[in-house]
């Protein structure tokens, strides 16, 4: 049985936005060059048959690839939350939380990530999965919490400043 696939909303389009562009644009122009190039006699050294047999076969690896991933994908929305209904205030999945670290050379150094499923980590963006090790730490936790986080450094006491649902 596969894992469950959190994701967001936002995440979750974007991977049915780019199965369908494979679906729709990529590999039926592929498949009309392979088909051209197929029509043209000797395939063994006919480069645009090759490397298109070799680009079709990538594209149907990541459409089983996307189709999985969103068959296993469960959509956390947090629409409450955003509201401020429900525990507003807890790190959960999808949360955006700012935090500072207590000790070391990152000591009032202000941070924020937000939690996102792991097909849509961005660390450029601040996007870490749900399943890493400061997701983990973080989880269910509270502003004004303390807790620790695992780093190459060793362990550091981090203090949780904001939690926002966007």
């Amino acid at each position: 049985m596969e894992e469950k696939n959190y994701i967001t909303p936002a995440g979750h389009e974007r991977i049915k936005t780019e199965l369908l562009k494979l679906l729709n644009l990529d590999r039926p122009e592929v498949v009309k060059v392979v088909h051209w190039a197929a029509s043209n006699g000797d395939r063994s050294e006919n480069g645009d048959y090759i490397y298109g047999k070799k680009r079709l076969r990538e594209i149907d690896r990541r459409i089983r690839f996307l189709n999985k991933r969103l068959e296993f994908a469960v959509v956390v929305d947090n629409l409450a939350r955003k509201s401020g209904e429900n525990d507003a205030d807890q790190v959960f999945f999808g949360a955006t939380v700012t935090y500072s670290a207590l000790e070391g050379p990152q000591a009032g150094k202000q941070t924020v990530i937000t939690i996102v499923g792991v097909d849509e980590v961005d660390l450029d963006k601040g996007h870490v999965s749900w399943v890493s090790p400061i997701a983990k730490a973080l989880i269910k936790s509270r502003i004004g919490d303390c807790v620790f986080i695992q780093t190459p450094t060793g362990p550091t006491e981090i203090e949780i400043l904001d939690v926002q649902y966007l």
